[in-house]
């Protein structure tokens, strides 16, 4: 996230990230739901070999099967408008055009928790 427009809207930002993956899932994630804000300061985030501060990005780690699944269309574009949103809500919706959200695949067996391979 650009620097300049994370800077004190942190809290409000984490709140509604969460309640975006809520939102298509269920109130049953949000206990699994962890993230980490990464702030860009201003001239080190480039798009077409220009300095920009309007893009953002999202990596979601999800399980492989979700991939699998019949509506898994469905779900993976509702994941990508309400991250999007969520976003845009919050720091300005100058970002949603440059807003990105990624979907990084985890297999069962190589996810883990606390130390511990994650049920």
């Amino acid at each position: 996230m650009p620097e300049n427009k994370l800077a004190g809207k942190e809290s409000e930002l984490v709140t509604a990230l969460t309640e975006a993956i809520v939102g298509v899932y269920g109130d049953w994630a949000r206990d699994l739901v962890s993230i980490r804000l990464d702030g860009v300061p201003a001239g080190r985030f480039a798009q077409g070999g220009e300095a920009v501060d309007t893009n953002a990005s999202v990596v979601l780690g999800v399980r492989a099967g979700l991939f699998d699944r019949p509506d898994a269309a469905d779900i993976t574009a509702a994941l990508g408008a309400a991250l999007t949103d969520a976003i845009a809500d919050v720091l300005g919706d100058e970002l949603r055009p440059g807003t990105m959200v990624e979907l990084v695949p985890s297999a069962p067996e190589r996810t883990f928790v606390g130390g511990t391979l994650a049920a």
